[in-house]
């Protein structure tokens, strides 16, 4: 018993010594606590609606205020042709569009049953089959609301729904999960990778040398980035043909713009590494720091699983900065929409800046261990 005790004393002062393990220990699980509690949630509140009103009578705006004032959806614009809504579903400023047909308000008048269409972007299977959902129940107490007004009654509902999901009309859970994992495993890879680079070298030894030859910080850094972004890259293509022999992934966009998607995707994750690693003093540090900061921001923060809109304003806030929120919009557009480039380049520039900021932080660092 005294040797146990002899033990866990000196366990203790090694773990107090360490001060970053001992905040992986205190303050992480507090973390993941705060992150999963705030941010799995999965009621979804205002969905952005875009309305095309082929009527303009009193019952189609009876109909609109009925889906706005459910609080599940938020009114974005009103649109007055198809085209207009492929470019607000491509580009991702809304998630469903509600149509009305023309002749709506005079069928409800006449108590003669009539059809709604509502459109959802169906490239997240999960929010596409909720949207759906709370567009039916809404538009069941309408017809309800509109039935009840008459003396006579009708047999079958007054007003159904007619649902139509783009991009994934089956609403396959994979086409969903599948660019998610694509994200996911890049993220892990990249960052990991270069998270041990810098670090192996100061516990071999070899730093001091490297630092004492003509070898400028940026050239080094350079010199560290390249081998792991072709490896990661390459990586990154494997997966995306694995997924399109394995899960029937298709491929509807620009190879190119799939392709420069994911180098700029992989340039600022491979900068995470680095600039953990010029910060870690042991592998194990940095491995642990490396799979904190990627694995759960592209979980649960990026879009990837669960609805940012769901989240938290403060939580919203945060996944401004986690790069795996702009490659899934990207990766998405091009391989289910197929999208051109006017759709995502907002994401993809928030991407180049987020590598570049952190390379240059990177770079920072070594040269001021460099002098």
């Amino acid at each position: 018993m005294r040797a146990a005790w002899a033990v866990g004393h000196k366990e203790l002062r090694q773990i107090v010594r360490d001060r970053r393990t001992l905040g992986i220990l205190l303050f992480v699980p507090a973390l993941i606590l705060l992150i999963y509690g705030y941010a799995l949630n999965f009621d979804l509140r205002s969905i952005p609606l875009a309305v095309q009103d082929r009527d303009g009578s009193r019952e189609s705006r009876q109909l609109i205020a009925a889906f706005v004032n459910s609080t599940y959806f938020s009114l974005v614009t009103y649109v007055h042709t198809d085209a207009d809504i492929d470019v607000l579903i491509d580009r991702n400023q809304v998630r469903a569009a509600l149509v009305v047909p023309t002749d709506f308000g005079a069928r409800v008048a006449g108590r003669r049953p009539t059809t709604v269409q509502v459109i959802i972007d169906g490239d997240n299977a999960n929010t596409a089959t909720t949207v759906m959902g709370y567009a039916q129940a809404i538009t069941a107490e309408v017809s309800a609301a509109f039935s009840s007004k008459g003396v006579v009654r009708v047999a079958s509902p007054l007003l159904t729904l007619e649902p139509r999901i783009w991009y994934n009309p089956q609403l396959r859970s994979t086409l969903f999960l599948v660019p998610g994992l694509i994200a996911f495993i890049a993220m892990i890879t990249a960052v990991v990778s270069t998270a041990l680079s810098v670090v192996r070298e100061k516990e071999r030894g070899t730093m001091e040398q490297i630092q004492m030859s003509p070898l400028s910080p940026v050239a080094f850094v350079a010199g560290k980035v390249l081998p792991y972004f072709g490896l990661s890259f390459l990586s990154a293509l494997l997966v995306i043909f694995a997924a399109m022999a394995l899960f029937e992934l298709p491929m509807r966009g620009s190879w190119l713009l799939l392709c420069v998607s994911i180098a700029v995707f992989q340039v600022g994750a491979l900068a995470q590494g680095l600039l953990i690693s010029t910060i870690a003093q042991t592998q194990q540090v940095a491995f642990q720091a490396a799979l904190l900061s990627s694995f759960l921001p592209t979980f649960i923060l990026s879009g990837f699983v669960f609805p940012i809109s769901s989240m938290p304003t403060a939580i919203q806030l945060v996944t401004y900065i986690v790069p795996a929120r702009y490659f899934l919009v990207a990766l998405r557009s091009v391989v289910l929409k197929g999208a051109g480039l006017d759709a995502f380049a907002p994401e993809l520039g928030a991407l180049a800046l987020f590598g570049v900021v952190v390379l240059g932080l990177a770079s920072f660092r070594l040269s001021r261990d460099w002098s």
